[in-house]
């Protein structure tokens, strides 16, 4: 089993690194790659280094899976080389997530669709991942009318350069900008371009890929994306109406019950998710869990969980998981 690591070098490709190895995935070959700059960097795997090479020499050495972090515009072009050679390239990027001939996977709720036709599979954005995770249980069991979901996302979803910035802040040096204004002892009501309805391209993301991995069209919307000083870690305020009464204790049953989620819930005690708690972890937190006084079958959650793990490498590495058990690579 070889596998390519493309962006190895940054912060989710060496996440991804990290839970391979513990997750012990099969891997017989690790195969760092990243842009011409960072080729013969060395970086560890299984207390091991191993020299990054590039994306040319890449496809020549046929990976059997391609875990992809490392822009579109780099997704959109070698790709479909990869996948040329007969490589299965899982994408962490935008680049293929709405594209009507990829799957958008998230293990827990739809990786029963893959097949091993599918050579170029789409991991969804951070902050989608998380709340579907937590929502399909209840989708399924009560119907999901419409959600509005505000988040609070860590400066470690910009990369590098927000991590950086928010610490320059800190220190009182100047450096360079990943945001327009300030970050830290700040909240920035603003991730991603703004579009023509005046949403953000990531309040967009949250909208499309939800109903796209729920596989239900029907389901409203809306949300409110919002930039953090947190180093790791992305919470969501989310209110859920659904076309069904539900039962608080079956709600948090059901949560309990389903793959992937933890339920944090005893507010009276001061537990409840936290981003500090979810940092290093691949589950998803729910807690705050409680009905919605305003109007009927209406349900208000609060979840974590970690954008860097759950929400970008660590379901890159669930759906790989799935391709290997299920012999479709």
């Amino acid at each position: 089993m070889k596998v390519a690591v493309v962006g190895a070098t940054g912060l989710v490709g060496r996440t991804m690194l990290n839970v391979l190895q513990e997750r012990n995935f099969p891997v017989d070959t690790i195969i760092p790659v990243a842009s011409e700059k960072s080729v013969g960097m060395e970086v560890t795997f299984k207390g091991k280094t191993h020299k990054v090479i590039s994306l040319q020499d890449a496809v020549k050495a046929k990976p059997n899976i391609a875990l992809f972090s490392a822009g579109g515009s780099v997704s959109l072009e070698w790709a479909p080389y990869f996948a040329e050679a007969g490589t299965t390239v899982i994408d962490n990027s935008s680049a293929w997530r709405m594209d009507k001939t990829k799957k958008l996977i998230v293990p827990e709720v739809n990786a029963d669709i893959l097949t091993k036709a599918d050579k170029i599979i789409a991991n969804p954005n951070c902050s989608t991942i998380q709340m579907v995770v937590a929502l399909y249980p209840l989708h399924k069991r009560y119907k999901i009318k419409r959600i509005v979901v505000s988040t609070y996302q860590s400066v470690s979803g910009t990369g590098q350069k927000g991590v950086g910035q928010m610490m320059d802040e800190r220190k009182g040096v100047s450096g360079i900008k990943a945001y327009p204004h300030k970050i830290d002892m700040n909240v920035i009501p603003h991730i991603d371009i703004f579009l023509e309805n005046d949403y953000t391209k990531e309040e967009m993301k949250m909208v499309n890929e939800t109903r796209k991995i729920m596989g239900d069209d029907s389901i409203g919307i809306t949300a409110t994306t919002v930039r953090v000083p947190v180093t790791g870690g992305h919470s969501e305020s989310v209110n859920v109406e659904f076309e069904n009464e539900f039962n608080i204790d079956e709600v948090k049953m059901l949560l309990g019950a389903s793959p992937g989620v933890i339920v944090n819930d005893a507010p009276t005690k001061n537990f409840y998710p936290m981003p500090i708690d979810a940092e290093g972890r691949d589950e998803v937190f729910v807690g705050r869990i409680r009905r919605d006084e305003s109007q009927p079958k209406t349900l208000n959650l609060w979840i974590v969980s970690d954008n860097l793990r759950k929400g970008a490498a660590t379901n890159a590495v669930q759906i790989a998981e799935y391709l290997v058990a299920h012999k479709l690579c």
